[in-house]
């Protein structure tokens, strides 16, 4: 059973060209052209929990929250990545998806949790989903039960609005 805390064959981050390709995106949003990505991905501020220096990285929506004010992503290179271990330091920061920018909270998912959005996520792209599995060196077969394996064994962040947490914080109380 894949856990979490299972040691997974992690890609390398990629260097030289490739590195260039991939932050590619970030031009795109620094230009005003990020709606040409849609809701797919959105560009994630955080802070170097080393350096303090801000940082940015594009990253894929695997999926929305009901109200469009919760975006779910997932660290493809584990959670050694930059971007998640400064999350962990430092929960708050800024999204933008399109051309708006949302303050957020960082909520880091169980493996239960994550196997329920990676199964909903293969039904919506089943190719994608497949080819994450495999970068991650996860072995799906391609049956939900399977991503819901890969689910609990990729680390899963949830991206709340910092008003929807006002809201949802009146109704409870």
């Amino acid at each position: 059973m894949a856990h979490r805390d299972t040691p997974l064959r992690r890609p390398r981050l990629p260097t030289g060209w490739r590195r260039l390709v991939v932050r590619l995106p970030i031009l795109f949003f620094r230009a005003g052209l990020a709606p040409v990505f849609g809701r797919r991905l959105l560009l994630l501020h955080h802070t170097g929990r080393v350096t303090g220096r801000d940082r940015e990285v594009v990253l894929e929506v695997v999926a929305h929250g009901p109200d469009d004010n919760s975006w779910t992503i997932a660290s493809g290179f584990g959670p050694q990545a930059d971007w998640y271990r400064n999350l962990r330091h430092q929960p708050k920061t800024v999204i933008q998806v399109g051309n708006r920018h949302h303050a957020v909270t960082a909520h880091f998912l169980s493996p239960d949790e994550g196997a329920e959005v990676m199964a909903d996520y293969a039904r919506r792209h089943p190719r994608t989903a497949r080819r994450l599995c495999a970068f991650m060196g996860l072995p799906v077969g391609g049956g939900e039960a399977s991503f819901r394996e890969a689910g609990r064994a990729i680390p899963l962040v949830r991206l709340e609005a910092a008003d929807r947490q006002r809201r949802h914080g009146r109704e409870r109380g």
